[in-house]
């Protein structure tokens, strides 16, 4: 009996080594894609979970999605990798961000045959090297259970009733905190210094990253925080209240628009491609107004009526690049003193 288990298991090393040799090329073919995005985005209620396993199944392969924080981070991380990329795909880097992405040099040019499915306007990169996948407006959000008047002007910030009832988030590393930094520079011009000073005391703090600071508004720490018009919407949709609102200046509001791009020296650059190009189709859009919270750039996704809860804005700023590079470069020096 003995020697008929020896000669069994003989005949086995053979196809089981042969079964090993298949899993290991099987695995070798298939190819991984590296996908950096903001935290929002690839936690488990952001799209990020709903969109990769449909582009998983459309090209066969695997999508590591990595979170580094807000989207200038994202950005940083590209930077400090760039002589060797870790990453195939940047995702999240915005408008206010392309200067910086340019001449950092870090991403590839490349015109996706779907961008004719994005709205009119919404293309803000001529060189492509962003892609545009969503967007929205900066606004501050107002609990009206903590504050009875909010401010009706973004001057009306700076008074004395508003000390310490603000949160806001860094502009180097948060893509709100540049969004309202350019609202300041937009409507103050190089007076923009002075502004910031008279809104000093009104900031309870600044936190690095939206995530942050977003929770400490929910958990009542201040009641107003720079966000965006939709953040009521995601309220009245999943917490079915209406208590959270959007100010909409009469100044007007700052337009985001968020992108992404192909890292240069990417592993995967063709599967990148097919990733940007997907990324404009109705199957990933579709996810992005009821777990990305901003609106699809492509014009035929139906929004869920709690968009009802989003304002526009009738005056959309335009913000000069170059100023806001200059007072992004100046703004550490100002907050501090």
């Amino acid at each position: 009996m003995s020697n008929r288990i020896r000669r069994f298991f003989h005949s086995m090393v053979p196809a089981m080594a042969l079964l090993a040799c298949t899993a290991s090329s099987l695995r070798a073919q298939t190819k991984e894609l590296v996908v950096y995005a903001y935290d929002s985005f690839v936690a488990e209620w952001g799209p990020g979970p709903k969109v990769i396993p449909l582009f998983e199944k459309e090209y066969n392969c695997k999508v590591t999605m990595v979170s580094k924080g807000d989207a200038g981070q994202v950005l940083s991380a590209a930077i400090l990798e760039k002589a060797s990329p870790k990453a195939d795909v940047i995702l999240g880097l915005d408008n206010n961000l392309v200067r910086k992405v340019i001449q950092s040099d870090v991403l590839d040019s490349y015109t996706p045959k779907n961008l004719s499915l994005v709205a009119t306007g919404l293309d803000f990169d001529p060189t492509h090297h962003l892609i545009p996948f969503d967007y929205g407006f900066f606004a501050l959000i107002w609990d009206s259970q903590k504050l009875a008047n909010p401010p009706k002007t973004l001057a009306d910030l700076t008074k004395p009733e508003y000390a310490r009832k603000l949160i806001l988030m860094d502009p180097r590393t948060s893509t709100p905190g540049l969004g309202f930094l350019a609202t300041v520079v937009a409507t103050q011009g190089e007076k923009w210094p002075e502004f910031w000073k008279a809104l000093k005391p009104s900031i309870l703090t600044v936190t690095p990253g939206w995530d942050a600071g977003y929770g400490m508004f929910t958990q009542g720490e201040a009641p107003l925080v720079i966000s965006y018009t939709t953040s009521p919407a995601y309220h009245v949709e999943n917490d079915k209240t209406d208590r959270y609102k959007a100010i909409v200046f009469p100044e007007g509001l700052v337009m985001q628009v968020e992108g992404a791009g192909i890292v240069k020296g990417a592993k995967h650059a063709d599967l990148a491609k097919n990733f940007i190009e997907f990324m404009l189709t109705t199957r990933f859009q579709n996810e992005l107004p009821l777990t990305q919270w901003m609106y699809p750039v492509n014009a035929s996704v139906p929004l869920p009526a709690s968009y009802k809860a989003a304002p526009k804005p009738a005056k959309v700023l335009k913000v000069d690049g170059a100023a806001l590079d200059k007072a992004l470069a100046q703004w550490a020096d100002i907050a501090s003193k």
